[in-house]
């Protein structure tokens, strides 16, 4: 069975809110950040390293 690395991704994340319940600034903090690096020249570099 397939399951798409969104749908893993949203189950984790909702599962993880509701059971550990970090505060949402670090929720906020994470989001932001994981964004920030996925556009910046450090990109190719985790790229490579998660794969």
């Amino acid at each position: 069975m397939d399951v798409p690395l969104w749908l893993a991704l949203l189950v984790v994340g909702y599962l993880g809110v509701k059971f550990v319940r970090p505060p949402w600034w670090l929720i906020a903090v994470l989001l932001l950040g994981g964004f920030l690096l996925a556009n910046s020249v450090l990109a190719p570099v985790i790229d490579s390293f998660t794969k």
